[in-house]
């Protein structure tokens, strides 16, 4: 008896083993190599005085160091969804902090679209207008509005039914779904997000407008409005993605009501490095690959370094 007691015993075991480990695989090799990449965008942005000093440089930093955090703390909140239920105030704080960093890109993108706009609307002021000074009371503006929506949120947290739980320990998955049961929560996050982007998005698009109409001018440097369009199409489809990232939770909720447990899991891997993983890392790519400072820098640190010591070399005596 014994004997087939241990076998009972482990065989769920290694079956739950085995789940975890083919589901966390998929999901933490990519998170690793993107994690890899976008922290050598991140040294390759702090290795160059022309690369620390220059404003849309800067926000592009302050961009990959947010969506850095947001990714470490949603690749923490996918494991500790796989394996561990979570206590209530657990959960909040970690739903706060990732309130907080994915509010930033957003943001970050509405500045960096505002400064390709002076760049070559207002090229005589551009200097004057886009400090290094000002770009950094920027970024703080970026937190500080972020910080009040998490407030906000904190506030609106307040009204969870504590007193009616018998345990602190959550039965279901740490979502946002599952610790605003309040409606009002579940509005305020709608129109927030509504704001956020649309406003986002108008911005972006009134930035283009205005360099496509100031590419006709004689005055405006053609080269210049060109590649400041196709940054701020960039913008506009990073934009995108961002609010794409924000369907992930609730599409995981409702395919999770409609197949069993594990196509579930299937597809929200699937979901999670598609929605939430790909887009953080895309912003390191098109940035480091496009733009002709960061590039050589970029390859020299994240590949071979002697292949692309005398292109570095080329790239510091232009700069």
């Amino acid at each position: 008896m014994s004997g087939i007691q241990t076998n009972t015993t482990v065989g769920p075991q290694y079956r739950g083993l085995l789940e975890i480990a083919l589901s966390s695989i998929p999901v933490t090799l990519p998170c690793f190599v993107f994690l890899y990449i976008n922290g050598v965008m991140l040294f390759t942005l702090r290795s160059k005085p022309v690369l620390r000093e220059t404003s849309r440089y800067i926000l592009l930093y302050n961009l990959l160091f947010a969506d850095d955090l947001h990714l470490t703390l949603s690749q923490l909140l996918y494991f500790l969804s796989i394996r561990i239920r979570l206590t209530y105030p657990v959960c909040g704080v970690l739903i706060m902090f990732s309130y907080l960093f994915s509010d930033i890109s957003p943001l970050t993108l509405v500045v960096m679209s505002l400064e390709r706009y002076v760049a070559v609307c207002y090229p005589l002021r551009h200097s004057t207008v886009v400090t290094s000074r000002n770009t950094a009371v920027a970024i703080i503006v970026i937190w500080a509005f972020s910080s009040l929506n998490v407030l906000a949120q904190l506030v609106l947290l307040l009204d969870f039914p504590f007193e009616n739980l018998q345990t602190l320990q959550m039965t279901a998955i740490c979502t946002p779904q599952a610790m605003f049961l309040n409606p009002v929560s579940e509005q305020y996050d709608k129109v927030y997000y509504y704001f956020l982007f649309v406003s986002a998005g108008v911005t972006v698009i009134a930035s283009f407008i205005g360099v496509t109409i100031a590419a006709t001018s004689a005055s405006t440097d053609k080269a210049s409005a060109h590649k400041a369009r196709k940054t701020l199409l960039l913008h506009l489809f990073q934009l995108g993605l961002s609010l794409l990232s924000t369907l992930y939770n609730p599409l995981v909720t409702a395919i999770s009501a409609v197949v069993d447990r594990i196509r579930a899991l299937q597809m929200q891997i699937a979901l999670y490095v598609v929605v939430i993983m790909l887009p953080k890392c895309l912003s390191a790519l098109i940035y480091g690959i496009r733009d002709n400072t960061i590039r050589p820098i970029l390859m020299y640190y994240l590949c071979c370094q002697r292949k692309f010591s005398v292109v570095l070399k080329e790239a510091e005596v232009s700069t």
